[in-house]
């Protein structure tokens, strides 16, 4: 037994007899990238993935298998944009990039500072910033003061937006995924925030690091079992290229 489990894996199929796992799981795990240690990324691994079936091993489907081997596909490079995107979608994070770094180079020429250069800016200060929302909160305690916490490829930033800004801007500070800030440094010895006065939704510019939204498997208790006719499963709100904020009110 020893022996069998310091082999590797040679395919999804040698992997999936292995681990005795069934075909969804190893959908799930090809989504999430997980195979590259035996040398398909995501996109390769997704399309073997789907030729794998939980039937039992008949001769019938032996023969289906050997058939299929015949038929070399070539899948074009998945770029990395892509694969952060998809990273988001099925892990919440990403060890290849930031989302916002793929936007960076237009974001500088318009003016956009990053979180880091906040370190160098003195209070008082005007600044224009943008970036995936991570936490909102709005603790009782505050009188209505609304705190967000931004993160770009370069680090973190916390925002300040007072009630008349919030009553103001209420739309897209709930829904943003990325939003386009512009307000005032304001520092406190090494304590940094950023006072809003103006805030956008800007979570369309997210739509062109992917084009093809993907799919993630769905676990047995998300199934929708009977659709509702006409459903818009296609419609721009319900398509997340990013995951929601943890917001806390």
């Amino acid at each position: 037994m020893m022996e069998v489990r310091a082999q590797p894996c040679s395919d999804l199929r040698d992997l999936k007899a292995r681990a005795r796992v069934d075909a969804g799981t190893m959908s799930k795990l090809a989504a999430a990238d997980t195979f590259r240690s035996i040398g398909l990324d995501r996109r390769h691994a997704l399309w073997e993935a789907q030729a794998l079936r939980d039937a039992p091993d008949l001769p019938l489907f032996r023969e289906a298998q050997a058939e299929g081997q015949d038929h070399i596909v070539t899948l074009p490079q998945m770029p990395t944009c892509e694969h952060v995107v998809a990273d988001y979608q099925t892990l919440r994070l990403s060890l290849k990039a930031h989302p916002m770094a793929f936007l960076r180079k237009s974001m500088t020429r318009q003016g956009y500072a990053t979180c880091e250069t906040l370190q160098q800016m003195r209070s008082g200060q005007a600044i224009r910033l943008a970036g995936l929302v991570l936490i909102r909160q709005r603790p009782g305690s505050a009188k209505g003061v609304c705190f967000i916490t931004l993160e770009d490829e370069t680090g973190v930033a916390n925002l300040v937006v007072w009630p008349k800004v919030m009553e103001a801007y209420r739309k897209p500070i709930m829904q943003s995924r990325l939003i386009d800030v512009r307000g005032t440094v304001q520092r406190d010895a090494d304590v940094i925030h950023v006072v809003a006065h103006q805030l956008t939704d800007r979570s369309d510019a997210l739509n062109g690091l992917y084009n093809e939204p993907m799919e993630v498997p769905l676990a047995r208790a998300d199934e929708v079992r009977k659709p509702m006719p006409n459903a818009t499963r296609n419609h721009p709100r319900n398509v997340r290229i990013i995951p929601k904020s943890r917001d806390f009110h």
